[in-house]
Formats: structure tokens, sequence, C-alpha cells
């Protein structure tokens, strides 16, 4: 039987097929490659991002007292002086003169402010030694009950002066004024105990005497 033209076409058409499905598989194949290493390359990559270092410049703190003596004449007014009347009260209630030693004249300004031959002895041995005294003399007269006394506040005459170098063996003036008053709750009767002398450094008052000037 001779073959005919449909039947010569098959074998052909049934190549070409084959060959075209290989062609699509093998295409399949790479591209599925191609997609996977593609994942496997941005699973393995990462990326760092580090915050900039800053360096933070060191906090210099100057100790006023080491500082020139100015010609400000202080105030009762602000936080600096509250708080320094609240550690001289603290002392007296607590009979503990380490306690006022934030509101005592500095040993840096005494150390500017008199001529003898060694103001910090003087300051130590004379000044601060008083002070202790003065401050358990002070929590004695608060009474019964001193410990327990509570701080109403601090009155200082408006009657400050200028001392000028000289007049009290100093070499730099200050602002002086005497009889400040301190005020104090103890068991609901008001207790005043009085503070001898304030002298100013920088526009600050300070205790230098809280009992007699000796």
């Amino acid at each position: 039987m001779t073959p005919t033209a449909d039947h010569r076409s098959r074998p052909v058409l049934a190549r070409r097929l084959l060959l075209a499905g290989t062609g699509a598989i093998l295409l399949v194949g790479t591209v599925a490659c191609s997609t996977d290493s593609l994942r496997r390359t941005a699973d393995t990559t990462s990326t760092t991002t580090e915050a900039p270092a800053t360096t933070v410049a060191p906090t210099t703190t100057i100790d006023p007292a080491t500082l020139p003596q100015t010609e400000e004449k202080p105030t009762t007014t602000g936080d600096g002086f509250g708080r320094r009347m609240m550690a001289l009260a603290t002392a007296i209630i607590t009979d503990d003169h380490s306690a006022g030693l934030p509101a005592f004249f500095p040993v840096e300004a005494y150390k500017q402010v008199k001529k003898n031959t060694d103001p910090a002895a003087d300051w130590r041995n004379r000044l601060i030694a008083e002070f202790d005294v003065d401050t358990s003399a002070a929590h004695a007269q608060l009474g019964t009950g001193a410990s327990s006394a509570v701080f109403l506040g601090a009155d200082v005459p408006d009657a400050a002066v200028w001392v000028k170098p000289g007049e009290e063996y100093n070499l730099i003036g200050y602002w002086r004024v005497y009889g400040t008053k301190l005020r104090f709750d103890v068991g609901g009767t008001t207790r005043v105990i009085p503070v001898s002398s304030l002298i100013s450094w920088r526009g600050q008052w300070y205790v230098v005497h809280l009992g007699a000037i000796r």
C-alpha cells in the first residue's frame, strides 16, 4: 500500500512535537535554576547599617570658690540660697555640723579673702571648729523635740555693708550682714535661731559665724 501524504507527515509532526516539548522542559528547568540561584543569593546576602559613632564632650564643673570675687550684692531669692539655708537648718536639727558645710563660707574663697599665713588651717581649725560647737548649741536651743523640728525659713536683714579690703584682715572686699534669723516649728511652737554673720562670695550669702564672733 502506497503511503499517502497524510501518513508521511505524521512522523515529521511527532518529531517536531517531541523537540518542542524537550525545548520547553529545558527552558523551564533553566528558568527554575536561575530563579533558585537568585533566591539563594538573596538569602545569603545581607546589608548591615551601623549607627554613626557619636562623641560626647566631657563636662567640666568649676568650683565658684576658685573664681575671683565680685561686688554683686547677694539676694535671698533663688534656689541656691534656699538650698544653703536648708543645709544649715538640717545641721542644727540633726546636731551634725557637716550637714551644714554647703552653707558655710568655702575654704577656697577664704584662702583668697584672708591675709594670714595659712588661711586654710585657720578655716579648718578655728572657723569650722567653732561652727561645730555653735551647731550643737543651736540644736540645744530648739529644746525638746529638736530632732523633729521643721525649718520654716530664713530672714536676712536688709542692712548689708560692703567690707573694704583691710577692714577685717581681708585682702579683698565682700558683703557682710549681721542678725539673720532661722525660723523653726518645734511641736507647734515657733523658735528662732540667730546667725551672727553672713558674708558674700560672688553674689551669694554664706555663713561664717553661726554663734558669737570670737
